[in-house]
Formats: C-alpha cells, structure tokens, sequence
C-alpha cells in the first residue's frame, strides 16, 4: 500500500472543504470496500478524509412521513431499526443478504452506495479494465465474464454493480442526499449510479468532491407489501448472480402499485419501469407476472456464459410478485 496522508473531519464542511484542498483524495467511511481496493492498488488516494465520525448516523421520522439515514448508519443497524423493518422490509432483507455480519456491523449507508465493482478484471492490475484504466480494454468481454451484465452493457465494460442495498433503494424511489462546494441536492437513487457506455470509469453522477450524506425514504412507498431476493452460488457472504427488489399494492386481484429492480445484471441496480407499465392495473395473476417482466427482459444482451441470467431473473421477479399478492377471497 502506498503512503497517503490522514485527515479526520468534524463536520461535513469540514469533509468538503479537506477534499477540496488534497487533490486525489478520497472519503473513508467503514473502509471495507475502499481499503481492500488500496491494497490491491486499483486505488491510491494521497489522501483519505476520515468521515465517519460525522454526526450522520441517525435513523429519522421526518414530519412528513418520510425516513432520513444518515451516510454513516451501520448497515446492521439500518437492517435492525425497527421503523425500517415495519415500514420498508425490502431494505431491511437487502441489508441482511449483503455480506457477512462482521462487514455488516462496519460498512456504511454511504459506503455501499459507493462500493466499486468487484470485476475480477478490475480488481487485477494485470489485467486489461477500462473501469480501472480508460482505453485498455475489457479482459471480462472475452474472457470469463458468468458473473457479468446482461442489461445495459457497451463494448467498453461489462461488470455489474455489487450492491444489494442500492437494488431495494431503486425499488423504494429513495432519494440520495448529496453536499458539495456547489451546496445541497439529491439525486434519485434509481438514477444515482450509471450505465458504462463510453466512460466505465464514473460509477455515479456524483460531481468530484460531493459527499453522501444520507438517503430519504419516501413517505409514498412506506407500508408497502416489499420484499427482496437474492439468488448467489453460496449462501454466505456472496455478490448476486441475480437479485429483485418488489414493492406491490394489489386490491380486489388487481395491480394498483409495482416497483421492481434487479440487481446482478447490470452496472447498477436496474429499474424494470417496462414490467411496472404493463403490471399496472392488470390482474395480479401468473399470466400478467411473466408477460411484464418478459417485456422487461427482452433488452438482454447476455454473452456467451451468462445467459442463464436472464430465466433466474424472470423466475425471482415472477416468483416475488406472486409471494407479495394476496390470496383470492372465496
């Protein structure tokens, strides 16, 4: 690991105004992405802005009926907050699925939306990876690519997005909270990271220097019937091969509200706004289920190993949509 300098910041001001004046450095939360990466070399800030003793790891009911995480909430606590697990269970599942309760107990909200992909590809410096190294190429396209995109890839990369958290705050139509020298804003969480196309190496629309400083969640999609799958080669301490994220409201056997992401199958978590469009007000039955997410589906461009992706997204999807609808009254 190379040398880098230290700054540990009270404020995010502070944060801010300490990245702005290190060229090349980089925020540390929990670190357990970051720092694997710095060891491997495929990261190497001059500095690291320490911000996770910031005062954002509260866990608030706002007037409104919306929910605010703070950037530094521990993923095991936002899993375990009770007004999470009532009102959002999706994100609570999702949490628990995403690696191991040690990492859990470490890793922040803001550092699993910025956690990097784990593409063999990019993680090996001698390898060739336009996400790592713009214009060297993609040793994933022709080489051992099983765990890679399906949807909205380009020639230039392939690697999908690790994160299960970010899957169910597509689904919730959460909003991320972001501060930079420009001021506040918020980006919706659907939107908030990127396809490849001919820059693989921005993961988000983050502008340089902005800091995550918490997500909302909506007051509109609390209460919803919510729930999240993660289909991965071992149970434990796995990234998804595929995974869903379904938010539903079904009332007299009739789709009245339907959010869907995937997550394993593209850069980022991926919102299936097709499927959403065909399910809405339509009876809430198998025919419907497998007609809308094939309609989503058919913009898959699998590669030669990787087309198994696609029919264990259908059956998640499917399987999820059935599980959230209620039963028929007699």
């Amino acid at each position: 690991m190379k040398a880098f300098q230290y700054v540990r910041a009270h404020s995010v001001d502070e944060a801010t105004a300490a990245h702005a004046s290190h060229p090349g450095s980089r925020y540390l939360g929990g670190g357990t992405n970051l720092v694997d990466l710095m060891k491997l070399g495929v990261e190497t800030p001059g500095t690291l802005v320490d911000v996770s003793g910031l005062p954002l790891d509260a866990v608030e009911e706002l007037a409104d009926g919306s929910v605010r995480v703070g950037a530094t909430v521990r993923n095991s606590d936002l899993a375990a907050h009770p007004t999470v697990r009532a009102r959002y269970p999706v994100l609570s599942q999702a949490l628990l699925a995403g690696a191991s309760g040690q990492l859990r107990n470490i890793a922040t909200t803001g550092g699993n939306l910025l956690q990097r992909t784990r593409c063999p590809y990019f993680q090996d410096l001698g390898k060739p990876c336009n996400k790592r190294e713009p214009g060297t190429g993609c040793g994933a396209r022709d080489g051992v690519h099983r765990d890679h995109a399906v949807l909205g890839h380009s020639p230039q990369c392939i690697a999908t997005h690790p994160s299960d958290m970010a899957v169910a705050l597509a689904a919730l139509d959460a909003q991320v909270e972001l501060h930079g020298a420009a001021g506040r804003r918020t980006v919706p969480a659907a939107e908030f990271h990127r396809l490849p196309g001919d820059r693989p190496d921005l993961d988000t629309e983050i502008a340089p220097g902005e800091l995550v400083t918490g997500v909302l969640l909506p007051a509109a999609t609390a209460g919803l019937p919510s729930a999240y799958r993660k289909a991965r080669d071992r149970a434990s301490y796995a990234f998804a091969l595929a995974s869903v994220a379904v938010a539903l409201r079904v009332e007299d056997a009739v789709v009245r509200e339907v959010r869907i992401a995937f997550g394993g199958l593209a850069h980022r978590p991926w919102r299936a706004l097709r499927a959403e469009q065909a399910l809405t007000g339509e009876a809430a039955d198998d025919e419907a289920f497998e007609r809308a997410v094939d309609a989503e589906l058919a913009a898959a461009e699998p590669l030669r190993d990787n087309a198994f992706k696609v029919r264990l997204a259908r059956n998640l999807a499917c399987d999820m949509l059935r599980r959230l609808t209620p039963p028929a009254r007699s």
